[in-house]
């Protein structure tokens, strides 16, 4: 019997691959007769071309996520801290990377921290309140899923402060950072994850066809596209106010996850010294992800120059 073709749009993820092997009829355990007469035809060679990949993804990350490991005993020995801030836009990559840098830590030395709306009695309270109280103890890694920095992105564009409440917090977030770093034991990194318009775009589409992945759809994200030029100044406002020498801000170009995720995992590995450092892999910076606040600062007024207008 002629096995049955299926058409596939690629890349496809490890379930939709499932779904191919159940409608030819052999589940998850195909014959060797079955496997060799599908590599023969060109689809079939393209779901074994992304399972390569995502696997030679996976070993390029675990070099790195060793290192993480390392890091993070060295914490748990000093009694260092560590907060890392993941912002950016909706879509731009913040969670996947925060799942690959603590998929090998141990988990009681470290914690997601993703807030979500204020309650009532929050909103009446000092806006760094609910943060603060999230704060790492010694030896213990904090990462936040979207910051404090949300009153400088998407509270301001979406009406959710007021105007004197985002012109306070510019003024003195910077005061609050420093002050958090006096105790010479706390290290502070501060990523914004910058995914182009269309890409955006893209990864939302897929998120209304995906019922796994529709849940990450939410009231921002239906108004991001529409209001991505608003967001495109605050974004500037947040780096000329709040990227400091002491205090940075770090860009990642965060159309390419897999590039992202390795980058990021390096700038956490650069910022922190650790016992037992590997000496053959590669830290140093890719400069086509990897962009300093300054650096995009500078790229954003070229923009601006030649187009009217900020572009990303």
């Amino acid at each position: 019997m002629p096995t049955k073709r299926v058409r596939i749009d690629f890349p496809i993820s490890l379930s939709e691959h499932k779904k191919v092997l159940k409608k030819l009829g052999g589940g998850e355990r195909l014959a060797s007769a079955q496997i060799t007469e599908l590599l023969a035809q060109p689809v079939y060679k393209d779901v074994v071309k992304t399972a390569l990949q995502k696997h030679a993804q996976g070993e390029e990350l675990k070099q790195y996520q060793v290192e993480l490991i390392k890091l993070q005993e060295h914490m748990e020995r000093t009694g260092r801290k560590l907060i890392i801030l993941f912002d950016g836009r909706d879509a731009s990559g913040k969670g996947g990377t925060i799942r690959r840098v603590t998929r090998y830590m141990n988990s009681k030395h470290y914690r997601v921290v993703a807030l979500g709306k204020p309650s009532e009695a929050q909103q009446t309270q000092m806006h760094m309140k609910r943060y603060i109280e999230q704060f790492p103890s010694a030896g213990e890694i904090v990462l936040f899923d979207r910051s404090w920095y949300n009153r400088a992105m998407v509270e301001p564009v979406m009406g959710f402060c007021r105007k004197d409440q985002y012109r306070q917090f510019m003024e003195t977030i910077i005061t609050f950072e420093r002050s958090l770093l006096e105790d010479h034991s706390t290290t502070l990194i501060k990523m914004y994850f910058s995914v182009s318009k269309e890409e955006q775009a893209r990864r939302f589409e897929i998120r209304k066809r995906d019922p796994l992945r529709r849940w990450k759809l939410s009231e921002v994200d239906m108004q991001a596209q529409e209001l991505w030029d608003k967001f495109t100044d605050k974004k500037y406002q947040l780096l000329l106010k709040t990227h400091k020498p002491d205090v940075p801000w770090y860009v990642l170009r965060s159309d390419d996850k897999h590039q992202v995720r390795i980058e990021a995992m390096k700038l956490i590995l650069r910022s922190c010294p650790y016992r037992g450092r590997s000496r053959t892999l590669d830290f140093l910076p890719n400069k086509k992800v990897f962009i300093s606040g300054d650096q995009e600062l500078r790229s954003m007024q070229a923009q601006k120059r030649k187009h009217g207008k900020f572009q990303g």
